[in-house]
């Protein structure tokens, strides 16, 4: 008998066994009344009936079929399909056409339910029909049926095809995918997850959350405690864990009051049909009475609670296993210490004491804003603030500053949630040669109005363009300031740290861009603070007009060209990069020694002139360096060296595509090794951090000596890079993964930098 689905409530136990095969509650036949016009029956049992809006006709070319008629039908309010309307006891549906050939196939499309709350899956029958010759008699009608009586009628003749080979349209999400849940006792919940026959749900795309209600009740989630699923390879996440059958889930809560209380539960789900469809993330909400309970942790242990769900024919097949956090990532233990950073972060945001942990964002944001990543927007902002020239004073300066900073954070924040929502990180996106480049050119105009080289004899047209531009920074416009700070938010600093991957992770879990959006945008503020503070400064120290305020603009033309120079150092070669450098700093000695020379004073000149010449001799070192291929601009003459002596390096194997990664981590399984999987860009500040002070230690290369090492460049930010982050829940580089057996250990994720203790330490646990 084909599979049913319940469609009533959970507690209306129906016994399939009294429903009718599918063939017999819709008897399907179909006849040729003419050349012109094929009949197509359904015999309907008593207390069935059909949708009108799921029948479909399709036929081959032997008929010219036009559109299909169909009687209007009884008027219904459907649970699943609201206004509908349906046939009762027989329908005759006429397909109009021409015949082309003696016969027709005919693939018949349709699905009806019983009227004890039970829908069936929709239905796909073949139905052959032999066509008349012009003018034959109707008596002589040739007849092709499926299915017949409960009383068990011959099947006719005419029939090819059968239920078993019937192709089976996508049910509604809420026939594919059941969901109930109760309160097993005060201090746990049961869960209840129904895939329809040929789906499955994914378990690590499942989260929980409870409503505000359940807060002030003193209720939050404790770890779901997920029954073994099945190993699964799916063509859109990769190797995941899933349910092909009804699987119970039992929830601990964690309590602070002992009451009883109701509360509404939201579970966020996804799953797809075998060889079809994948549903978009579902969102269920179910209210629970939940019985007074015991204050404290979550209870150990699998317990079940004292009251089971409803009984249903179900049977389970199980593998390995993995706990999902309630709202964040896949844990593979209750205990908070097994979780990574990030996922802590992420479970902090939607446990009891969320509102705190939102704050903290702002802390985390503090801590951050002197890291590499985010420094280069203090010489941008001051340099912008200088701009503007005397006069300025500390109220001014604040604001402009203000303005910079809430730019920034608003599009840092757009940008998270994007990247929670759809996966889409844009300012990965940003990475990009040509707007790197642009960036780079946008910092050497502004050097150029801070050196007045506009003042040249330049073509009138773009003379007025650059004097224009220069006079609009120069008077601190708001909104020039204020597309610096978006800008910056895009382009300068895209390094990734756990507070963002956590509060990017949150939203991708819950679609709760609100909260995970507000966690942003304090983190983003928290960042921008010690912004505020030298930009207040640059204001306040500007010295009154006069030859001191023009070496300031010139002093601060040198840094928008070092700025530019940063920028393209993520696209050009090292060498080349390197030659820029010294390039820049020689003009730094060369401007240096023509500004001393109009110089009073003879300490003056002595300090000027020294710092001309080591300006000039580091400059020299460097472009020589790059001539000879050295790298680091701290050791311009490292390329010098007898026998080209260079630091340690690990012997990563690169990868690209989500093939690479199964490969290698297959074959490390193979082999009884673990996998370290470093994701890496050229534009990523954090990753060469990571490859100049941590990966060369001695202890690190120790401790990753028994290691598969493995490199995802990500810098092109192309189709296969996004699907390898996608897939691995990376929203951008720096981040390692470690693989053990061929599964991740998710509790030793890092994102962002690591000092080389540290990481040795987290391969350390990795290896065992």
């Amino acid at each position: 008998m084909a599979a049913v689905i319940a469609a009533g409530p959970a507690n209306a136990a129906i016994d399939p066994d009294d429903l009718l095969p599918v063939d017999e509650a819709f008897a399907l036949r179909a006849e040729a009344a003419g050349p012109d016009r094929i009949e197509i029956h359904w015999q309907i049992a008593d207390g069935y009936y059909l949708y009108r809006h799921r029948i479909a006709v399709q036929a081959d070319d032997g008929f010219a079929a036009q559109a299909l008629q169909l009687p209007k039908g009884d008027a219904h309010e459907d649970e699943f399909f609201g206004k509908v309307e349906t046939y009762r006891q027989s329908l005759t549906a006429v397909l109009p056409g021409e015949a082309r050939g003696p016969q027709v196939t005919l693939k018949i499309k349709y699905q009806g339910c019983a009227d004890a709350g039970i829908c069936y899956p929709p239905q796909t029958r073949s139905l052959t029909v032999a066509l008349p010759k012009a003018g034959a008699a109707g008596g002589d009608r040739p007849l092709a049926e499926f299915g017949a009586g409960r009383s068990g009628a011959p099947l006719g003749g005419g029939l090819l095809g059968s239920a078993d080979n019937a192709e089976a349209l996508p049910l509604p999400p809420e026939q594919a995918f059941g969901f109930e849940a109760i309160a097993g006792d005060g201090n746990t919940l049961l869960l209840r997850f129904t895939p329809a026959q040929g789906y499955y749900l994914y378990r690590d795309r499942t989260t929980l959350k409870l409503d505000a209600a359940a807060a002030r009740a003193g209720i939050a989630l404790g770890a779901p405690r997920w029954p073994k699923g099945v190993a699964h390879r799916d063509e859109h996440f990769g190797d995941v864990v899933v349910f092909f059958d009804q699987v119970e889930v039992p929830v601990p809560l964690v309590r602070s009051r002992a009451d009883a209380a109701p509360l509404n539960l939201t579970a966020i789900f996804q799953g797809c049909q075998t060889d079809g469809i994948c549903y978009p993330p579902m969102t269920r909400t179910v209210e629970i009475a939940v019985p007074a309970g015991k204050v404290g942790a979550a209870p150990e242990g699998n317990a079940s609670g004292t009251a089971a769900l409803p009984a249903t024919d179900t049977s389970s097949s199980v593998s390995s296993p993995v706990a999902t956090a309630p709202t964040a990532a896949t844990t593979a233990s209750d205990d908070e210490s097994n979780l990574a950073e990030d996922s802590r972060l992420a479970r902090a945001l939607s446990g009891p004491n969320r509102w705190w942990a939102l704050a903290s964002f702002f802390g985390f944001g503090l801590l951050l804003a002197f890291t590499p990543c985010v420094l280069p927007m203090i010489p941008i902002l001051s340099g912008l603030i200088a701009g503007h020239g005397p006069g300025l004073g500390a109220r001014r300066a604040f604001s402009l500053s203000f303005v910079y900073v809430l730019a920034n954070a608003l599009v840092f924040t757009v940008a998270g949630v994007v990247a929670g929502l759809v996966g889409a990180n844009l300012q990965v996106a940003f990475q990009t040669p040509w707007v790197i480049i642009a960036f780079a050119l946008l910092f050497v105009v502004l050097s150029l109005s801070s050196f007045g080289l506009y003042e040249l004899q330049l073509p009138n047209a773009l003379r007025n363009r650059l004097g224009s531009l220069s006079d609009r920074q120069r008077s601190g416009s708001w909104v020039g300031v204020a597309v610096m700070g978006a800008l910056s938010a895009l382009i300068v600093g895209p390094c990734v740290a756990p507070p963002l991957a956590a509060a990017v992770l949150y939203i991708g879990q819950t679609q709760d861009p609100a909260f995970g959006g507000a966690a942003l945008f304090l983190l983003a503020m928290g960042m921008g603070v010690p912004l505020l503070a030298f930009g207040v400064a640059a204001g306040k120290g500007l010295p009154t007009s006069g030859p001191w305020m023009v070496g300031v603009q010139r002093v601060f033309g040198f840094v928008f060209l070092g700025l530019a120079v940063w920028m393209l150092s993520r696209i050009l070669p090292p060498p080349a990069t390197l030659a820029l450098w010294g390039v820049l700093l020689l003009a730094a000695a060369a401007a240096t020694a023509v500004a001393i020379r109009a110089a009073r004073g003879n300490g003056v000149r002595a300090v000027g002139w020294t710092m001309a010449l080591l300006l000039g001799v580091v400059g020299a070192a460097q472009v020589v360096g790059a001539m000879a291929g050295s790298h680091d601009p701290l050791k311009p003459l490292a390329g010098l060296r007898a026998g080209g002596v260079r630091e340690a390096e690990l012997p990563f194997r690169k990868i690209k595509s989500l093939a690479d990664l199964d490969r290698e981590v297959a074959a490390a399984k193979a082999a009884g090794k673990p996998v370290m999987l470093d994701f890496y860009a050229d534009w990523c500040v954090s990753c060469k951090e990571m490859e100049k002070y941590t990966f060369p230690e001695p202890a690190v290369q120790q401790a990753l000596s028994g290691f598969v090492l493995l490199k995802a460049d990500v810098t092109a930010n192309d189709d296969d890079d996004q699907a390898l982050m996608k897939r691995l829940g990376i929203i951008g580089p720096p981040a390692t993964l470690y693989f053990h057996d061929g599964a991740e250990r998710r509790e030793l994720r890092l994102f962002g930098f690591e000092d080389a203790a540290k990481f040795a330490e987290r391969a350390g646990r990795a290896a065992r």
